[in-house]
Order: structure tokens, then C-alpha cells, then sequence
């Protein structure tokens, strides 16, 4: 567990406290009309915390509070770790970007495109070119995610048990040579769709690193930066601090618990599948420390795990021509909103924020996780934001936007 985190005065960072003393506040909204159990939100600024709040309980039955070392399942917000795990081997020479992914991964030499029809998928065609490194890590692979439910594809991956970070029984390296099985919806580089994509680039980190995905994460990241709660399960002597997942049906709207926070978990034990595209539980603490790495060119504490060069060439927009991901967009799903956002290697970059309906700045990078999970990185402002809460799905509340408008409305200078 990481000590209590130092917060500074507001205005020692350009914000005003009364504005950020607002957080809460609204959030509380939520907490009394029972649709969230508890939240905690993070603002730092230089460097220094200026906000550090918990309100609400982690759990509905015990009411047991939400405190500064809660551990939360972040889902998505694995993604950008993920990403920084290959980049470090990018640095170290292993791979090019442009380097076609059968080169490491010899199945995926044989993927053809889906070309329409029903099941049994039997109408394919060639690939107009290769999947490369850079299509995994910009969503541009022509992978999808098994819970789009928008045509056979998806399907059959549901049909193999290919379910992103709850899939279950099986090792990234099996959960890969499934894939290859798999038609891709488009060839690559020609869409962007939201997809398992990440959870192969964990499977790249594991075959260049010679480590398993925890064991790379845990040597590499999480001890450089003293993220001490952070990883693929919650060991039994942390399970009291584990939140409790909710859910919201958007269809149904019908509401209750999605995943106790104790021994009953499937995070209570390690699992099969380590999914570097959603698999991941860590702390506020912990998550800021990965945040403030980046905002800081990949160092903090003493601890450099990349160089600033990669971190600027990570966040500049990698889709094709500077496209959107709404220009480029086949997806049913994304976890921010498209319009007026580009996509790096591993969140996404907002290119013009009046297009993206976002008071910030451009260059803004961030991305969020499926229980409702948020945080983004602004350096111009030099500012970091985080949400931890534990609701699914994450399109339930408005709550990343509404808080991006508290916070900015808090800066002073």
C-alpha cells in the first residue's frame, strides 16, 4: 500500500480550491440518487496533487467507504500500459512498427478479411497488406471485440471464448492462435475499430521479452514506479480494499452487482488469461504515478522507463492522413467519444477540442476503462485527472466530460 499522497494548496498550482472543492460536490449528485456507489477523483497539477477526494462506499451492502488505497478495476486503462510494455522494447530495438505481426506471430501469416455473408463464415478474401505492430497498438488491426454483437465475426469470437478481459481457461498465446482462425472484418489499416488488438500486443511483449505478461509488468513498471497494488489479481491480504462492481443495463435499465470485491471474485485468485487490454486492478495512487510518468517524458522518482522522445512520438495522432477515429470509426463502441479525436500508440489524442465538444487542450491524451474509469493528461496545462469509480458500462453517465468541465473551470492563472 502506498503512504498517504501529499496534497498541496490549490492555488500553489494555478487552481482554485473553492472550484475543486466542487468535485465532490456535483459528484455527490450521483451518490444520493443511488446510481453510483462511490467515487474518487484525482487532480495534479506541475506535478504536485491539488485534489485527493473519496466520497461514497465501495461496497453498497457493507458500506465500507472508498478510500485513498481502494483497489478498482480499470479494464481499459490496462491499454496504456500495455502499450508503454512495447514501446520499451521498441527502444531497445526489438521490433519496427512497421514490421508485419507474423513476423513474431507466425499464425497470423494466413488471415484473410471477412467479405460478407452469414454464418459459417465461408466468403473471405486476401488482406490488402499485412497487419503491422502500429495496427495493433491504433486499433487499425481489423480485430473487434466479441461484445459488439454486430455481425459473424464478432460471434465467432464469442462462439471460441475469445471475451477480451473475462475470457477465461485459456493463455494469451492460445487466445492468439484462435484469432488467427478468424477472419478480420477489414484489412488493415483501413478502418479503426475498438478491439482485442492490445491483448496481442501483450502477447508481442511476452515473445520479445522472454517474460509473461505479469512478470514483465510487475519487473519493468509497476516496481519502478512503486505501483505496489497494481496487477492482474487482488492477493488476499488486499481484498478489504477491493471495490465492488455495479452494472446498469442500457437496454433494460435494470440494475445490481456485477462482481463482489471479495474472496468470491474472479480477481480474488490469479488468473489463466493475463489480458493486457483490460485484465488490470490498481489503486488512484498507483495510476498517477503511471500518469505522471508519462506527463513528466517517462520518468518519475528517479525511475526512467522510456524517453521523452518516445512519450511525445506515443501521443501524436497515428491514424492514417490525421484522420479522426470518427472518420475512420467501424466500431460500436469506444470508450470516449470520436469526433475530433485522433488515436497514438495506446489512448487516444484530441486533435481540435471544439470538434470534440471538450473544453481542454489540443494533445490532450487519455483513455478509460469499462467500469467508468477515466483519466487524461493535458501538457499544456500540465495537468493530470483521474476517476476511479466501478459502474458498467462506462457510457451509463456522462460523468468523464461533466468532470473535465470542473476541473478546467478550476484553473486560475
Amino acid at each position: 500500500m502506498n503512504v498517504a499522497a501529499k496534497v498541496v494548496s490549490a492555488e500553489d498550482v494555478g487552481l482554485i480550491a473553492s472550484r475543486l472543492k466542487e468535485i465532490p460536490n456535483f459528484m455527490q449528485s450521483y451518490l444520493d440518487s443511488g446510481k453510483l456507489a462511490g467515487v474518487s477523483t484525482l487532480v495534479a497539477r506541475h506535478g504536485e496533487i491539488a485534489h485527493f477526494e473519496c466520497i461514497g462506499v465501495k461496497d453498497k451492502d457493507t458500506k465500507e467507504p472508498v478510500q485513498h488505497d481502494t483497489i478498482f478495476r480499470i479494464y481499459s486503462m490496462t491499454k496504456p500500459i500495455t502499450s508503454l510494455a512495447l514501446m520499451m522494447l521498441h527502444e531497445e530495438g526489438k521490433f519496427q512498427l512497421n514490421h508485419p505481426v507474423h513476423k513474431y506471430i507466425p499464425e497470423f501469416k494466413k488471415l484473410k478479411v471477412w467479405a460478407g455473408g452469414s454464418a459459417p463464415i465461408t466468403e473471405t478474401k486476401p488482406c490488402e497488406r499485412a497487419m503491422t505492430i502500429r495496427d495493433l497498438l491504433t486499433h487499425t488491426s481489423g480485430l473487434t471485440y466479441g461484445f459488439m454483437q454486430q455481425n459473424v465475426i464478432d460471434a465467432r469470437y464469442r462462439d471460441v471464448g475469445i471475451d477480451g478481459a473475462n475470457t477465461v481457461g485459456i493463455t494469451l498465446e492460445e487466445m492468439v492462435r484462435r484469432l488467427s482462425e478468424i477472419p478480420l472484418l477489414f484489412s488493415p489499416g483501413e478502418e479503426w475499430s475498438y478491439s482485442v488488438a492490445t491483448d496481442v500486443c501483450g502477447r508481442l511483449v511476452e515473445i520479445l521479452s522472454g517474460m509473461a505478461l505479469d512478470e514483465f509488468f510487475l519487473a519493468r513498471i509497476f516496481k519502478p514506479l512503486g505501483m505496489v497494488d497494481t496487477g492482474f489479481f487482488v492477493p488476499k491480504d488486499k481484498l478489504h480494499r477491493f471495490a465492488s462492481n455495479y452494472f446498469k443495463n442500457p437496454v433494460t435499465h435494470t440494475e445490481g452487482l456485477m462482481d463482489k470485491g471479495d474472496a468470491t471474485s474472479s480477481y480474488a485468485k490469479p488468473p489463466v488469461f493475463l489480458s493486457g487490454g483490460g485484465g488490470l486492478v490498481s489503486t488512484m495512487m498507483d495510476y498517477f504515478r503511471f500518469c505522471q510518468m508519462l506527463l513528466n517524458g517517462g520518468t518519475y522518482d528517479g525511475a526512467r522507463l522510456v524517453s521523452r522522445k518516445t512519450v511525445e512520438f506515443m501521443r501524436l495522432n497515428h491514424l492514417p492522413f490525421n484522420n479522426t477515429m470518427k472518420e475512420m470509426s467501424s466500431s460500436a463502441f469506444s470508450e470516449l467519444a470520436a469526433e475530433g479525436t485522433g488515436f497514438g500508440l495506446g489512448f487516444a489524442v484530441v486533435l481540435d477540442p471544439a470538434e470534440a465538444q471538450s473544453i481542454g487542450s489540443p494533445g490532450n491524451f487519455s483513455w478509460g476503462g469499462a467500469a467508468s474509469t477515466y483519466f487524461w493528461i493535458d501538457p499544456e496545462e500540465d495537468i493530470v485527472a483521474i476517476l476511479m469509480t466501478q459502474l458498467y458500462p462506462s457510457s451509463t453517465y456522462p460523468l468523464r466530460p461533466q468532470l473535465q468541465q470542473l476541473v478546467y473551470a478550476a484553473i486560475e492563472d
